[in-house]
């Protein structure tokens, strides 16, 4: 995109940056802040507690070797990431993940001084579990202060007040005891003050209280705290199921599980050790009774998705497909390599949360920290996609691949709403996002592929679930009022029509943290979309549990699958893990009561009826079966009837998204469209007409452009441009024009 088009974009698009104020300059102060002194030792010379001397003179290694090559020059954290930066004095600081990450662990001693001065500071940041800054009293060894980081590489300044031990000899203690995430301090120029520092206050926050850890199956799922009217029962557990990354239900209502025992580390070729599972209830009492193992020795598995004939499955650096055309589950023959070049550098950010798209491709998320570059097999390196942070997609049928859009940090999940907007859910950063084909989103860290970006898209969310001033680390199992967390993993817009009509069209996420479900509603607005809180619908009360993934079956209840685990966060040593657990919990509503189902064995004719169901589930299901149909000569009448007939705009876009994925759209339908009442059909119109125009490459664009089959003539789209009063449509356009040639711009 160049910048012309870029600003095209951005205005059309609404993005709406912060507004940026600056401060009237500051009245002078009344006389300068104090500098401090450092401390002097008992050989009368000042101790090297600010680390200038580039060296730890004066510090002697009690235990360990977390402090090993220390200290650090300079900032060496913001030259690892953008969001976050070291804040620290002069030239030279102590930061032990910096030489080894958060492995290591160790303890320094300063050389004892004795209290000159009333008052001291210093800085402090990292970790907040078994990392702190102490001061000891000399003589009896007794600890007089004590503090953490909070989760933040940023250091802050702390104060304390030395005045009950003025005149004692004291020391300087620097612990890291951690060796998982945040197992790093961060420490910086202690001094001695005359009179008291002026810091800001910093706010601690305490522990969340939760009831329980370490349950059964049986009794996690008596655990939880549900809205009335709702009940949690065991689908499945261990030792039926384990470590539980992915899952989808196929078209006759049963559960597709991939079970995640490599992570966190890949196996070497031909050692994976991850399994594909399928779960029936064909007794119809909630409760699986059939398991069968599909597919076995897997590797890194972490995606899943059924359709056309077999599954999907994404494992790093692979994306395959294993066929089942005759549905007897049993594989037809290897996994089929339809891309590779996928990465691994961060294992819990590879690809996943597959979902089919209402256009009938095949999306999937990927995280930040990962670098891939995907293509077919055989690809060369100049002609392969790179990506980190975004939404790709695939199409199942012409095997062409693309980034959607780019940006955000580590996405694992996305779901449509009723009208096919987009979003996905996050972590680390602010946690939700209005995907729109083609947009920059901000990043967790690193630069966009296309150096044009001037300004990224920010998330929608009017609040965030974390608490205090200190960023989102810092709230990790201490933000339960707010939501618990920012940790987030899932997305599901309910459109099952058994729950209450208040979670329709709204969107639910895990709270890893948190143990919970967090609720956004989605208030549209302009040309896309403001998240607002609602209470939090489930609470585990577990503090092992782990939500993944949740979806909507055939009777409306939700399944949702639980890793379940001790440990929360991302970490490559394989030992820390519990192999042992796993859940699928059933959530239902009232008298909800599983249904049988098998969507293969109905005609056409009842394939198009089912895009009216009040339950999305049937809907989506028996779309992708006429695309893989391929149907649209039978039925396209009964769809461009039903488009023609129905009100409702939702309904509209069903036979709208069905007649396209099956065949039956025409280039004249789509430009009647343009102009059809409802904005949203006008706009899906419009992306429709230019899904042809590509595949689209965000990294060097613009892309290669192929002939749009149902693309109108550029004179459409610019009377649309300048004629259309809808905002979404104008966002829309910008999107599409992105599909085109620039002279076409």
């Amino acid at each position: 995109m160049n910048r012309l088009s870029a600003l095209v974009f951005a205005c059309a698009a609404a993005i709406c940056l912060a507004n940026i104020s600056f401060a009237a300059d500051a009245p002078p102060a009344t006389q300068p802040a104090e500098a401090g002194v450092l401390p002097v030792g008992e050989d009368g010379k000042q101790i090297n507690t600010d680390f200038e001397t580039g060296d730890l003179r004066d510090w002697k290694q009690l235990s360990g070797n977390a402090f090993n090559g220390q200290p650090i020059k300079g900032d060496a954290v913001s030259a690892r990431r953008t969001d976050q930066r070291s804040r620290h004095a002069g030239n030279y600081w102590v930061g032990t993940y910096e030489v080894s990450e958060d492995g290591p662990r160790g303890i320094i001693q300063s050389k004892p001084f004795k209290v000159t001065h009333p008052w001291a500071k210093f800085l402090v940041g990292g970790g907040s579990n078994d990392e702190s800054v102490d001061i000891v009293l000399a003589d009896s060894g007794k600890l007089f202060f004590h503090a953490t980081g909070d989760n933040r590489e940023d250091m802050e300044a702390v104060a304390v007040d030395l005045r009950p031990i003025m005149g004692q000899t004291i020391f300087l203690r620097v612990v890291d005891d951690h060796s998982f995430g945040w197992g790093h301090i961060n420490f910086d120029d202690f001094r001695l003050f005359k009179n008291e520092p002026q810091v800001p206050k910093r706010v601690m926050l305490t522990e969340d209280i939760v009831k329980n850890a370490g349950l059964s199956p049986q009794e996690s799922a008596k655990a939880m705290t549900l809205p009335e009217g709702f009940s949690a029962t065991l689908f499945a557990g261990e030792p039926d199921v384990h470590q539980p990354v992915g899952f989808c239900i196929d078209d006759r209502g049963r559960l597709w599980v991939a079970e995640a025992y490599t992570y966190p580390i890949r196996a070497k070729e031909g050692e994976g050790k991850d399994n594909i599972l399928i779960f029936e209830d064909s007794d119809g009492d909630g409760k699986f009774d059939k398991r069968t193992v599909f597919a076995s020795g897997l590797n890194l598995v972490s995606g899943i998705e059924v359709g056309f004939g077999g599954v999907w499955i994404g494992a790093a650096p692979n994306f395959m497909f294993i066929p089942d055309k005759n549905g007897d589950d049993k594989a037809d023959g290897p996994p089929e390599i339809l891309l590779d070049g996928w990465a691994y550098q961060d294992t819990h950010e590879t690809l996943n949360a597959f979902t089919w798209g209402p256009d009938g491709w095949l999306y999937g998320c990927h995280g930040v920290f990962t670098h891939s570059r995907v293509g077919k097999p055989g690809t060369p390196a100049k002609d392969r996609v790179p990506l980190n942070a975004g939404i790709w997609r695939y199409h199942p049928t012409k095997h062409q691949f693309e980034v959607f859009a780019e940006g955000t940090s580590n996405p694992w999940g996305i779901d449509f709403n009723d009208r096919g907007q987009a979003f996905i859910t996050a972590c680390v950063i602010p946690h939700l996002y209005h995907v729109i084909q083609g947009a920059h989103y901000q990043r967790q860290a690193g630069q966009h592929f296309n150096p044009n970006v001037y300004a990224d898209i920010q998330n929608i969310g009017d609040h965030v679930h974390w608490s205090g001033e200190s960023g989102p680390h810092a709230a990790n199992n201490k933000s339960g009022a707010a939501g618990g967390g920012h940790a987030h993993c899932g997305a599901m817009i309910y459109l099952g029509g058994n729950w209450p009509e208040q979670y329709r069209d709204t969107l639910f996420m895990s709270n890893i943290h948190g143990n919970r479900l967090n609720n956004d509603k989605l208030v549209a607005k302009g040309s896309g979309y403001v998240g607002t809180h609602a209470p939090d619908p489930l609470l585990m009360n577990d503090k092992w549990s782990r939500l993944i993934n949740f979806k909507y079956g055939p009777d409306g209840s939700v399944y949702m699958i639980d890793w379940y685990d001790k440990q929360a966060c991302h970490n490559p040593l394989t030992e820390i893990w519990d192999r042992s657990n796993g859940r699928i919990f059933r959530i239902a509503y009232k008298d909800a009561k599983p249904v049988q189902v098998d969507l293969a064995k109905l005609s056409n004719d009842e394939l198009v009826k089912m895009q009216l169901h009040t339950n999305e589930w049937y809907v989506r299901h028996t779309r992708r079966i006429l695309q893989e149909r391929n149907a649209g000569t039978e039925v396209g009448e009964k769809l461009v009837a039903m488009l023609n007939e129905q009100k409702d705009a939702p309904k509209k876009l069903r036979a709208l998204w069905a007649l396209y994925c099956s065949g039956a759209m025409t280039k004249d339908l789509l430009a009647a469209q343009m102009k059809a009442e409802d904005p949203y059909v006008r706009a899906w119109a419009i992306q429709l007409a230019s899904q042809d125009a590509g595949p689209m490459n965000l990294t060097n664009p613009p892309a290669l452009l192929l002939a749009a089959s149902h693309a109108p003539d550029v004179a459409v789209f610019a009377e649309l441009a300048k004629d259309d009063p809808s905002a979404v449509v104008r966002l829309y356009l910008a999107s599409a024009l992105q599909r085109k040639a620039p002279p076409d711009r």
